[in-house]
C-alpha cells in the first residue's frame, strides 16, 4: 500500500489533511477503471473547451479552464490557435486512480484509512438500531443519555439476533418472519396490582408453539 500524507492550511482553525492511496494488489482492478474513467472525462471535457475557444464562442464561466490548460495565440489570418498545455494536464492526471480523504484532525494516512473503512460498519450498526428496533432519532440532552440508548439498543438487537438464530434452527422461519413473530407475541398482556404477583392473560395455542419451538417456557 502507497500513500502520501499532505497537511493543507484551509483557515486558522483547521487543518485538513489529504490522504492519496496507490493502487495496491487486491484492489487494483477498480482503482484501474476508475483511472480510465476519470481520464477519458477529462479528456472529452479537454476537447469540448478547445472547441468553444475554437469557435469564438467562449463562456464567461470557463476562463478559468482555457488558461490553466490551453495557450491561446491570435493570428490574423488563422484566427485563434489553441495548444493544450501539457504540463498542466499531466499535473492533473496524476492523481488518477487515487482517492482522496479529508480529515479536520492530524492523523497519519493508515490511521485515517482504518477509519473510512470502519465508517460502513458503524453506519450498518446504527441502520440494525434504527431499523430493527424502529429507533427514533437519538435526540439527547447528554452524551451518558446517548450512551445508555445505545446500550439499551445493543442489547436489545442481543435478543433479537438469538431470536433470529432460535427461528433458524427451529426452521420457523417457514411460517414466520422475525417481524411477524414478534408481533405475534406481543399481543400477550400482563396485568400489574400492588401487593399481588403479575398475573399472564391468556396465552393461544399458536403461541405456546413458538415458545416451545424456541426451547422457551410459555409464561404462565
Amino acid at each position: 500500500m502507497y500513500f502520501i500524507n499532505t497537511t493543507t492550511d484551509t483557515n486558522a482553525e483547521t487543518n485538513a489533511k489529504l490522504v492519496n492511496m496507490e493502487p495496491t494488489p487486491d484492489n487494483a482492478t477498480p482503482t484501474i477503471e476508475k483511472y480510465a474513467e476519470d481520464e477519458t472525462s477529462f479528456d472529452r471535457k479537454l476537447m469540448s473547451m478547445r472547441k468553444e475557444v475554437l469557435s469564438g464562442k467562449r463562456i464567461p464561466k470557463h476562463e478559468n479552464f482555457y488558461k490553466k490548460y490551453f495557450e491561446i495565440k491570435k493570428t490574423p489570418v488563422r484566427g485563434p490557435q489553441v495548444t493544450v498545455n501539457d504540463e498542466a494536464v499531466r499535473k492533473t492526471k496524476r492523481y488518477y486512480g487515487y482517492f482522496t480523504l479529508l480529515s479536520n484532525e492530524k492523523m497519519d494516512a493508515i490511521t485515517a484509512l482504518q477509519l473510512y473503512r470502519n465508517k460502513d460498519v458503524v453506519e450498518k450498526a446504527f441502520a440494525n438500531i434504527k431499523d430493527r428496533l424502529n429507533l427514533r432519532r437519538l435526540l439527547v440532552s447528554s452524551e451518558k443519555s446517548l450512551d445508555g440508548k445505545l446500550f439499551v439498543g445493543f442489547v436489545a438487537l442481543i435478543y433479537l439476533a438469538y431470536i433470529k438464530k432460535r427461528m433458524h434452527e427451529a426452521k420457523i422461519f417457514q411460517k414466520y418472519t422475525l417481524q411477524t413473530l414478534l408481533d405475534k407475541l406481543d399481543i400477550i398482556e400482563c396485568f400489574e396490582n400492588p401487593g399481588y404477583s403479575l398475573r399472564i392473560g391468556e396465552v393461544l395455542s399458536k403461541q405456546k408453539q413458538i415458545y416451545e419451538a424456541l426451547g422457551i417456557d410459555s409464561p404462565t
